[in-house]
C-alpha cells in the first residue's frame, strides 16, 4: 500500500498525549491515533494512587493553557483531582474517538522506502504512520532497586506505581526504601496507620514545609477572571527563566562564591528547621543533606520530617545488605522486621541515556536511537527531533525544561512546536 494506516500516531495517553490530541485537532488534523499500554488515559496520575499523592508545584500553574480550571481544591492538589482533570480534558475536545488502549509498542522502524514508521506492537500486529510523536513523558519504568533478596520477602512487597486499593498498611509492620518525593509523601500519609514503620534511607533530601490549604470559594471565582492564569503563569515563567539566565551568564569568578555561600546558608536554614521539627537530634541531623539544596531536587512536604517524632517510626541510615524473608537486613547484621514492604526507589527517567534500549528506535540508515543517546549523551534540536529520524518527535526530550515548573506547559511548548512542522509538511 502507499498509504500508512495512520497521518500522525501519538505513543502515549498522559499528559503529552492529550496535549498533542487538542492541538492537532486544533490545527485540522483528525486522521490521528493515541496509543497507550494501559487501559486509560493519564499516564502517571492514572498510574499513581497510593496514599498521599499530590502535586509539588501549586495548582493553578499544573494544566493546559487551552483548558484552565478554577476548581482546583487545594493549593497542591491531589492526584485523584489531577487525573479528574485529565478525564474533563479528552471529553471537553472529545479524544475518546482517538484512543487505543491496552496497545504496547515494542519497536519502532523507519522505512525508507515508503517514508512513515513501522510501530511492531507486543500482540504481533503492525502499524504505520507517516508521523510519529512520543509521549511516553518523563517517568519511564519503576527503577529497579538491585538489592539482593527482593524476591525473597515473604510477606508485600510493592512499589508506589503499582498500588492498589486492596493494598493495606493498617496495623501493619511497615518498611519504605527511598526518601525521593514519592516515598516522602507516602511515609507522610501512612504513619499513623502503621504498627511500626522503618524508612531507609541512603541519601537525605531538602524536605521544605508545604504551604497546602483549600481554595476558598472567592478565590476560585477570581480564577475565573480573563487573563489572570496567563498573568500567574507567565509570572512564574518569567521568575525561572531570569534565573536560568543568572546562572548562566554570571562569570564562574562570581558565581562560584555565591554558589558556596548559597549552599552553606541553605544548609545551615533547613538544619535550623530540622532541630525545630524534629525532637530526636540524631535523627534531625541524619535528616540533613550534606551538600546544598539544589544537588538533588527538593521536595514539598510538612509531614515528613515529624514522621519520626512518633514513637513506632524509625529512620535507619545504614546501608542495606539484602532482603530476607521476614525483613531488611542492613549491613551491621541488623534484621529489621516487616509485613508490607514499598520499594520508592523512582524511575528511569527521560534524561538518562540508558532508559533509551537499544533496538527500540531505529531511524534512516539503520541508527539506532539508544546507540545514538548512550555514545553522544543527551541531544536534540529544540528538544524534540533528533537527526537521522525523520519524522519523529519527543515531547518533553533533553533539556526542555523552561524554568516554570509545569509539565503541561512544558508539553505545550513542545507540542506547539511539532504540530506546527507537521502541518507544514501538509
Amino acid at each position: 500500500t502507499s498509504v500508512p494506516d495512520h497521518h500522525v500516531v501519538v505513543i502515549g495517553a498522559g499528559i503529552g498525549g492529550l496535549c498533542a490530541g487538542v492541538r492537532l485537532q486544533q490545527a485540522g488534523i483528525e486522521d490521528f491515533v493515541i496509543l497507550d499500554r494501559a487501559a486509560d488515559l493519564g499516564g502517571t496520575w492514572r498510574d499513581n494512587v497510593y496514599p498521599g499523592i499530590a502535586v509539588d508545584i501549586p495548582s493553578v500553574i499544573y494544566q493546559f493553557p487551552f483548558f484552565r480550571n478554577p476548581k482546583w481544591s487545594r493549593v497542591f492538589a491531589p492526584g485523584s483531582e489531577v487525573q479528574a482533570y485529565h478525564q474533563q480534558v479528552a471529553e471537553r475536545f472529545n479524544l475518546r474517538p482517538h484512543f487505543r488502549f491496552g496497545v504496547e509498542v515494542r519497536n519502532e522502524e523507519w522505512d525508507e522506502e515508503n517514508h512513515w514508521w513501522r510501530l511492531n506492537l507486543a500482540d504481533g500486529s503492525l502499524i504505520t504512520a507517516r508521523f510519529v510523536v512520543s509521549a511516553i513523558g518523563p517517568f519511564f519504568d519503576p527503577k529497579q532497586p538491585g538489592i539482593k533478596g527482593l524476591e525473597n520477602f515473604t510477606g508485600t512487597r510493592v512499589t508506589p506505581v503499582q498500588w492498589l486499593p486492596e493494598h493495606d498498611v493498617r496495623g501493619k509492620r511497615v518498611a519504605v526504601i527511598g526518601t525521593g518525593a514519592t516515598g516522602v509523601q507516602l511515609c507522610g500519609a501512612i504513619a499513623d496507620e502503621t504498627e511500626s514503620l522503618v524508612v531507609f534511607q541512603r541519601t537525605p533530601v531538602y524536605c521544605i514545609p508545604k504551604p497546602d490549604f483549600r481554595i476558598p470559594v472567592i478565590a476560585q471565582w477570581a480564577l475565573r477572571i480573563p487573563g489572570l492564569f496567563s498573568v500567574i503563569e507567565w509570572g512564574a515563567l518569567l521568575g525561572g527563566s531570569l534565573g536560568l539566565w543568572f546562572l548562566i551568564h554570571t562569570p564562574g569568578a562570581v558565581m562560584r562564591p555565591l554558589m558556596r555561600l548559597f549552599d552553606a546558608a541553605g544548609r545551615a536554614l533547613y538544619g535550623a528547621y530540622l532541630r525545630a521539627v524534629v525532637k530526636d537530634r540524631k535523627v534531625a541531623r541524619d535528616l540533613l543533606p550534606h551538600f546544598g539544596p539544589l544537588g538533588n531536587r527538593p521536595t514539598l512536604n510538612s509531614a515528613f520530617p515529624r514522621v519520626f517524632n512518633k514513637p513506632h517510626c524509625s529512620l535507619v541510615t545504614t546501608p542495606i545488605d539484602e532482603v530476607v524473608p521476614e525483613g531488611v537486613k542492613t549491613s551491621d547484621g541488623t534484621v529489621h522486621e516487616a509485613d508490607f514492604l514499598i520499594t520508592a526507589t523512582g524511575f528511569d527517567l527521560f534524561s538518562e541515556p540508558a532508559s533509551y534500549k537499544r533496538g527500540r528506535v531505529t531511524g534512516a540508515g539503520g541508527r539506532d536511537l539508544g546507540d545514538f543517546f548512550n555514545t553522544r549523551g543527551m541531544q536534540a534540536y529544540e528538544s524534540v527531533s533528533i537527526t537521522g529520524f525523520p519524522n519523529r518527535w519527543i515531547i518533553v526530550g533533553p533539556y526542555s525544561w523552561t524554568g516554570n515548573g509545569g509539565w503541561h506547559g512544558l508539553a505545550d511548548t513542545a507540542v506547539t512546536h511539532i504540530v506546527r512542522a507537521i502541518s507544514l509538511a501538509g
